[in-house]
């Protein structure tokens, strides 16, 4: 593949990737924090969903020899660090490195600030990275993934693990219906409390 099929065929993945977090409303700032603080389950679900159609294309592909899969060296001590950092700056900002150019296209103003310390971090990273690669590769164990763990095709492993996920996402939707986490504006919002009512003897304020 040249170059440039390599560019559009990238550009026309994005394009997808943005429709369908917009459509789903993952890219809600609302949705974002509403998963870290465990008040909706909306962004999981959709990753899960991910994960899962995922594991069956490339089940389908891998078993029928047209794709080779790749995996990169497991590295725990830098998954672990850069995982943490991560997850800390998407509570911060309400947004990470895929929703942040659709939170931009749906007229959000912020992101732009998140958008530009993402590429200011990479670029410090650039920098630093052969001082920090004794501790990016500490613990590291080259290429192991779990199909060579448990000796069973990459394939029929991808397949259980898929439809296990799909029994996880029927009983997450049948717990708590999505359409009732997304809120009455589609935007993860739930809305206000009630007031509490005044307690017994006591005389309401003046209005």
């Amino acid at each position: 593949m040249s170059v440039l099929n390599a560019v559009l065929l990238g550009l026309a993945m994005g394009i997808v990737f943005g429709f369908l977090l917009e459509k789903s409303r993952v890219f809600e700032p609302a949705v974002i924090l509403g998963q870290f603080q465990l008040r909706n389950f909306i962004m999981l679900r959709v990753f899960l969903a991910g994960v899962a159609m995922g594991l069956v294309v490339l089940a389908a592909l891998t078993g029928f020899g047209l794709a080779r899969l790749a995996p990169k060296a497991t590295l725990p001590v830098a998954d672990a660090v850069g995982g943490l950092i991560l997850g800390a700056g998407i509570a911060l900002a309400g947004a990470c490195p895929g929703t942040v150019l659709a939170q931009i296209g749906a007229g959000y103003r912020d992101p732009w600030f998140t958008l530009a310390g993402g590429l200011l971090g990479a670029l410090a990273f650039t920098y630093a990275e052969p001082a920090l690669a004794p501790w990016i590769g500490a613990a590291g164990q080259g290429r192991l993934t779990l199909d060579m763990l448990l000796g069973v095709p990459f394939w029929v492993l991808a397949l259980v693990v898929a439809a296990v996920l799909a029994l996880v996402l029927r009983a997450m939707e049948s717990w708590r219906p999505w359409r009732a986490e997304l809120g009455e504006a589609a935007d993860g919002l739930l809305p206000p409390a009630a007031p509490a009512p005044p307690a017994a003897g006591r005389p309401l304020p003046a209005e």
